[in-house]
């Protein structure tokens, strides 16, 4: 299954909805996507994972390095995961230690309030 995007803009924050299967083949999309904000000045970004059918350790490893590249630029990634099985990956790495994570996007908007 092909991996898409849909983007919106929630100031200061740019969504990236995220459908279908973050694995090896969708994960450079990722990458790519996440380079494109940063390059165009978009430093904080929400990852909303609520529509991702799978993932595996390279999707995994894809958002933690889209973490350490918006915060090299003084910028934050947020994610939302409403799906208790995506849930689970991220707990049982201990990612969840690592990443702030959301049920939904209006939540992690508005919890958030750092600029």
């Amino acid at each position: 299954m092909l991996l898409e995007f849909h983007r919106s803009a929630r100031d200061p924050w740019v969504v990236l909805a995220i459908f279908g299967e973050l694995d090896m083949a969708g994960a450079p999309r990722l990458r790519q996507a996440v380079v494109g904000e940063v390059a165009g000045g978009n430093n904080r970004l929400v990852l909303d994972l609520s529509a991702v059918d799978f993932i595996d350790s390279v999707g995994l490893g894809t958002v933690v390095g889209a973490l350490r590249r918006v915060r090299a630029h003084d910028g934050d990634l947020i994610l939302v995961c409403s799906e208790p099985r995506i849930l689970r990956v991220f707990e049982m790495c201990d990612l969840d230690r690592v990443f702030e994570i959301h049920a939904d996007v209006d939540s992690a908007v508005e919890a958030t309030g750092r600029v």
